[in-house]
């Protein structure tokens, strides 16, 4: 506990130290704040905007199309990777349209869908979805496939069924890897989300971050920025925390585990 707490004191002034030494740049070499805003006026405008709770309503409104986004598209990624990864003659047909799917940018694609579906909640969920779908669906995919075929053959020649083999052996083996791109498409479900703001929007940090462009608010842009950054590693840290809880069994967490025991033993 010690050690903790003093990695996190050590972090903390890392963070004041880095913040001072910003603060004094922009003094010294008296930087215009429509370039680069002191941190002391950053800190102001998201006093200003909590205080106001102008920044809470457009958080939720962000924070609910990046669930209901990933929700939709991680929901999707699961189904078809599964299909695809369990029946090579649908990847023979599925897998050249997925293939060119993703080599669209799908920032190029958000101002279609907005135009499809117009600036409200459902465009912004779309395009968070499009962004979270490949990244799980190519981790769900590889997962499903990596599943020792020795231990496939040997359930086989127990009578197993396709059904056993796939609950009891190919999806947990699978497990590291569908949580593994949980976590990147919960980020990229927050990017899509905010690149549909960006590109036309009612409401939401997006939409926020461009309307103080046209003020030249550039310290109220860094604040909401600040807010974006917290969220995703909030974000982040929930899968994280659910993946540590789901998959006590994986290897690879209890050697994290037994090496932070180690480490914690040394330090005191």
């Amino acid at each position: 506990m010690t050690a903790k707490l003093a990695n996190f004191g050590l972090r903390i002034l890392l963070i004041a130290a880095v913040l001072a030494v910003w603060e004094a740049f922009v003094r010294v070499l008296d930087i215009p704040a429509f370039i680069l805003p002191r941190p002391t006026s950053v800190f102001m405008a998201l006093y200003r905007g909590t205080v106001s709770t102008m920044y809470f309503e457009h958080l939720q409104v962000t924070l609910t199309e990046t669930l209901i986004g990933f929700g939709v598209g991680c929901s999707l990624a699961l189904v078809l990777g599964t299909v695809v990864a369990l029946s090579r003659r649908t990847e023979y047909f599925l897998y050249p349209f997925i293939v060119m799917f993703q080599a669209m940018p799908k920032v190029a694609l958000a101002p279609i869908i907005i135009v499809w579906f117009g600036l409200g909640l459902t465009s912004k969920v779309i395009t968070a979805a499009l962004v979270a779908f490949f990244p799980l669906l190519v981790n769900t995919i590889v997962g499903l496939r990596s599943a020792d075929e020795d231990r496939v053959n040997l359930m086989r020649s127990l009578a197993a069924s396709r059904w056993q083999i796939f609950w009891m052996l190919q999806l947990p083996n699978a497990m590291p890897y569908i949580f593994a791109g949980l976590e990147i498409a919960m980020i990229f479900s927050l990017l899509g989300a905010i690149v549909a703001e960006l590109v036309g929007a009612e409401s939401g940090l997006g939409m926020l971050i461009q309307s103080m462009n046209f003020t030249m608010d550039v310290a109220g842009q860094f604040s909401v920025l600040l807010i974006l950054s917290a969220l995703g590693l909030a974000l982040n840290g929930i899968v994280t925390a659910i993946r540590r809880r789901v998959l006590f069994w994986d290897v690879t967490q209890k050697l994290e585990i037994e090496g932070a025991k180690v480490k914690k033993g040394g330090t005191t």
